[in-house]
């Protein structure tokens, strides 16, 4: 019966152009391309054409007009033809694009105009479509629709955007407060007010790099074309379940930094602000182990105490961290650092890493991961909501901070679970304190006695160490001030370990 189905629809439509046949299945199908419902009777057939749609090459003009109206209702957006043919609009209640096309269906512009504002070129969205790359298009269809993820009518979103607007402004005013005509990223990544800024454009949102690490800067000098890049936050807008006074118009006091050397701002009044169900969120491309105390000051600076502002509260007993999962830290800085992320967890690989160095024995780093008591848990952190501009260079300031302290704990987590030969080991033990320090512990060289290195992040830019020895025992010619510069320098247990095992080699070989 099937056979003699397919048969008859065969004989039916092989006098026809096939273009008029994909013609009448796109007008059967002009409905948004939602998440197919398993019970809807349309589903395999619209999961089907979606990916007819991706694995066909657009070429002609009809294709890729019907590749970009197919993408744009799956982003719930609605997409119309002009009359010539050539252009093809891309619309919300609160942006549209312009895509002009040539006959031949390669694409000469891609205009974007926000409610209000006039249309600007979208270079981005150019090369995206240029370079048939529709996931990436897809993409940032998404993030201009999410410009007005907030409830509420077009107004309320419009209000939001205008916050959002604000923000940026002052943000930007603020990563101007100590540029210099000299000042290179690097610089302003490690020690801007708020890092190196990127404003918005396009569909691109502003985001914030603010922590590289020295071995990502000697890869980005090595090849200025490789586009190495530190630890970023994307900075946008999000709905809320709570009402927050969130800025219309810049705060920022153009003129000097504040008597206490804080950036000035405007008081907050009703004329320059209003309360809206959302806030400003800084959000991170990949999730940061926080500590406990790290989390507990940004939320006693932006005053929201949920870091989750799409949930509603949730408080995790004995500490007031709302919306967060509390682990130990040390746990979530090894999943993290791992790149098959759950596939093992962290009691299977039994804390134990082996870290190959050149011209040295290969280290075996046992990580400690301290007890369950608060002050030694952590969560991971995707974002984190505020509310005022002037949040933000001290939050940013704590994340650093985290970062700094979390590289060198990952420093010593590698792949290799297991010795693959049998050749001489080095063993170390890293044990976590409170505030941001840890130890270090291994064999003095020479002796049976433990030996120890203390080391303190007291901030992202400042390390203190310390070198802890049994009286008797005879010295390993390493300075604290010598470990304290190899680590600022370095920002790795292994490297810096070599480098006390190796002068510990001189005093031996003179001895």
């Amino acid at each position: 019966a099937t056979n003699a189905l397919m048969e008859r629809l065969h004989l039916k439509y092989q006098q026809k152009p096939w273009s008029e046949t994909v013609k009448l299945v796109h007008f059967c199908m002009d409905k948004p391309l939602q998440q197919p419902d398993s019970n809807a009777p349309d589903g395999p057939l619209l999961s089907c054409m979606e990916k007819i749609q991706r694995a066909l090459h657009a070429k002609s003009l009809f294709s890729v007009m019907n590749r970009l109206e197919s993408l744009s209702k799956q982003k719930g957006l609605s997409a119309h033809v002009s009359p010539s043919g050539t252009a093809c609009y891309i619309t919300s209640s609160m942006f549209y694009l312009e895509v002009q096309l040539e006959k031949d269906g390669e694409v000469m512009d891609v205009k974007l105009a926000h409610l209000g504002e006039d249309p600007v070129v979208c270079d981005d969205l150019v090369q995206h479509l240029r370079m048939k790359n529709y996931d990436a298009f897809g993409k940032s269809l998404e993030d201009l629709s999410n410009l007005y993820q907030i409830p509420g009518n077009s107004e309320m979103k419009a209000k939001g955007y205008f916050a959002l607007q604000a923000l940026e402004k002052d943000l930007y005013s603020m990563s101007l407060l100590d540029r210099t005509q000299d000042v290179n990223r690097v610089t302003e990544v490690l020690h801007g007010k708020v890092g190196h800024l990127v404003p918005r454009t396009g569909a691109t949102p502003m985001n914030i790099e603010f922590y590289i690490s020295p071995y990502q800067v000697l890869e980005a000098e090595l090849n200025p074309d490789s586009q190495v890049c530190g630890t970023k936050a994307v900075v946008a807008v999000e709905g809320t379940d709570t009402l927050h006074k969130l800025p219309l118009s810049p705060l920022f006091v153009d003129s000097h930094a504040g008597e206490d050397g804080h950036p000035a701002f405007l008081p907050l009044t009703d004329e320059l602000s209003m309360d809206l169900p959302a806030a400003f969120v800084l959000k991170f491309h990949q999730p940061i182990p926080m500590s406990s105390s790290s989390i507990e000051e940004i939320q006693r600076l932006t005053g929201i105490h949920n870091l989750n502002t799409n949930k509603k509260n949730h408080l995790i007993p004995g500490i007031q961290i709302t919306g967060l999962k509390l682990a130990p830290l040390y746990e979530l800085i090894v999943q993290s650092t791992l790149p098959e992320k759950g596939s093992e967890d962290f009691s299977t690989h039994k804390s134990c890493f082996f870290v190959s160095l050149p011209d040295c024995p290969k280290h075996c780093y046992f990580i400690n991961k301290g007890s369950e008591k608060s002050d030694l848990a952590g969560a991971l952190v995707s974002k984190i909501p505020f509310s005022h501009p002037k949040c933000v260079p001290g939050v940013i300031e704590i994340l650093r901070h985290q970062v700094a302290y979390n590289s060198l704990i990952s420093s010593c987590v590698s792949e290799k679970h297991m010795n693959e030969d049998d050749s001489e080991l080095l063993y170390f033990e890293v044990v976590p304190h409170k505030n941001a320090s840890f130890s270090v512990f291994f064999l003095h060289p020479m002796k049976e006695n433990l030996a120890c290195v203390i080391i303190d992040v007291i901030t992202s830019r400042e390390v203190q160490c310390r070198l802890h020895l049994n009286p008797q025992d005879p010295t390993l010619n390493s300075s604290d001030d010598f470990i304290t510069r190899a680590v600022k320098r370095c920002m790795s247990v292994p490297v810096v370990m070599r480098a006390i095992f190796r002068n510990a080699a001189k005093v031996k070989a003179e001895s």
